[in-house]
């Protein structure tokens, strides 16, 4: 396994739509593996593969209180449903956090590490984890979600990118 090179914004690539993945062969397997372990390097609970520099539609997620983490490649969200407020970061938008709105339940189909097709239903977390991990694949930014960039708050973190950077990159790409 290896650490994949974390994109930040403003990355251009983490602007680009994903493709879907044909052929579930060894070079997936080992960017699931990349994926994982960039992910726990990182200190995060979700990570789209092209947050790492590649355009597959592969996420990995993996919750404090879970004991494996869940692959999904060619993710998509079949239904929303309700709506609440949350509190969201991200690792390629590192040391900021913005209150958005998110779906209260999400239902999902991808495929595992096998290539096996399955469904989820979830809520709270794993529900906003979810939303959050198939923008990325998208193209999307938690920050395209909040409607002023004042929203966007710094976090206790240190050396991280000027709020600016992040809402100038908000405002170019609305």
């Amino acid at each position: 396994m290896a650490l994949l090179q974390l994109r930040i914004v403003p990355d251009p690539v983490l602007r680009r739509k994903t493709r879907h993945v044909r052929d579930i062969d060894a070079s997936i397997q080992r960017l699931v593996d990349d994926m994982r372990e960039t992910m726990r390097f990182e200190h995060g609970i979700g990570l789209a593969a092209n947050q790492g520099g590649v355009l597959h539609r592969v996420a990995v997620i993996h919750l404090p209180e879970a004991e494996e983490p869940i692959i999904l490649i060619n993710p998509e969200v079949l239904r929303r449903e309700g709506q609440r407020e949350v509190e969201e970061g991200c690792l390629s938008i590192p040391g900021y956090r913005a209150m958005l709105f998110r779906s209260v339940t999400v239902r999902v189909k991808a495929q595992d590490r096998d290539g096996k097709p399955f469904r989820i239903k979830a809520q709270e977390l794993l529900a906003q984890a979810l939303e959050h991990e198939i923008d990325h694949l998208n193209g999307v930014l938690y920050i395209d979600h909040i409607d002023d960039p004042a929203k966007l708050v710094k976090s206790e973190q240190e050396g991280q990118q000027p709020v600016e950077a992040a809402a100038a990159e908000r405002a170019r790409n609305p």
